[in-house]
């Protein structure tokens, strides 16, 4: 008789926050995976826990602390404020546990290489649930601009905004790691990275402030590499929504519309334009949350990442970084500038 197949035991992961954007996708996408069970939830408010816990599985703890000490647990998924990142990953690496921790990694370039270095010199996976890296679309897309399909990539233009926020939303707490360039204006940055590469560099930069909240609503910045090809970035929340990218070639150019958060029944369009000559492609469905969960799982098992994707997390880190260092938030009514000097900080 052939020997059985042994089965291997799905990653226990805990759940360290209640996000929104936890329970709409993440835990969904979660429940499908067969490599990962869901095994703990820790929140602020044990009731909230408690709800999360009866909806997707697992036992609901007392408190964050709780659930990195919980037996068994292999890895940590981090739905907290962005403002808590940092801390809370740290903690997670220094007591051995895998971590996928939402977007952005953390608020600083300098928390972010870190963590990262952490990360690597524990053994341990570290994973940014910056989701729409994974979508299949994205590679095709990629995979046209190899193939020289609108000549040589001049620039990128990426959009992503949408109305404003519910009042009391975290995403105003600036003491959180609230606004839209840490919320929104990663999107843009990020596929501005991903068709340009790691030497690109912002140039010039502005953001709009809500004095209310002490938070940046919206904002601009210009980019480039050392050969020239160019960036344009544009993110807010307080705008109808937009969520783009345009890749504009020697010899035509790609727009991709719903191109950061499609859901995972949407079959994306992409608008290939070449030698002046429109044509759409219609591309198969794909969710990019268990693309993420499985790409997450299988480093976790494997001990190998993707390769590149270090080098995408510290670029966007770079890059939110040089925006915030050419733009000051402006207030209402305050003329708008551009940066108006060379920033001085230095990045590895």
């Amino acid at each position: 008789m052939p020997e059985p197949t042994p089965t291997v035991r799905p990653v226990r992961i805990g759940l360290l926050g209640c996000a929104d954007i936890a329970r709409r996708r993440t835990l969904p996408a979660l429940l499908r995976e067969p490599g990962a069970e869901l095994v703990a939830v820790a929140a602020r408010d044990r009731g909230k826990a408690r709800l999360f816990a009866d909806e997707f599985g697992g036992a609901a703890v007392p408190d964050y602390r709780s659930l990195l000490e919980f037996p068994g647990l292999d890895a940590v998924y981090i739905a907290l404020p962005a403002g808590l990142h940092h801390e809370w990953t740290l903690r997670a690496l220094r007591r051995g546990r895998h971590v996928l921790v939402e977007k952005p990694l953390t608020t600083r370039y300098r928390d972010t290489a870190e963590v990262l270095d952490l990360a690597r010199a524990t053994g341990l996976t570290l994973t940014e649930n910056l989701t729409f890296l994974r979508h299949g679309l994205h590679a095709t897309v990629a995979r046209l601009v190899d193939f020289g399909e609108i000549g040589e990539l001049r620039s990128v233009h990426g959009v992503f905004g949408f109305p404003p926020l519910p009042p009391g939303d975290v995403r105003y707490r600036p003491d959180l790691g609230g606004g839209a360039l840490l919320d929104a204006g990663v999107y843009p940055l990020g596929v501005a990275g991903l068709f340009l590469g790691p030497e690109l560099r912002v140039v010039a930069a502005t953001r709009t402030e809500d004095p209310e909240h002490g938070v940046d609503v919206a904002g601009s910045a210009l980019l480039a590499t050392p050969d020239g090809r160019t960036a344009q970035v544009d993110f807010g929340f307080r705008h109808a929504y937009r969520c783009e990218y345009t890749l504009w070639g020697s010899t035509g150019s790609i727009v991709v519309d719903r191109a950061f958060t499609p859901p995972p029944s949407w079959r994306p369009t992409v608008r290939l334009t070449r030698r002046d000559e429109p044509g759409d492609l219609v591309l198969p469905e794909d969710d990019q949350f268990a693309a993420t969960l499985r790409e997450f799982v299988t480093a976790v098992r494997t001990g190998r990442e993707v390769p590149g994707r270090t080098t995408q997390i510290r670029t966007l880190a770079r890059l939110v970084d040089q925006v915030r260092d050419w733009a000051r938030p402006l207030r209402p009514g305050e003329p708008a500038r551009l940066g108006g000097h060379e920033p001085t900080r230095r990045y590895g």
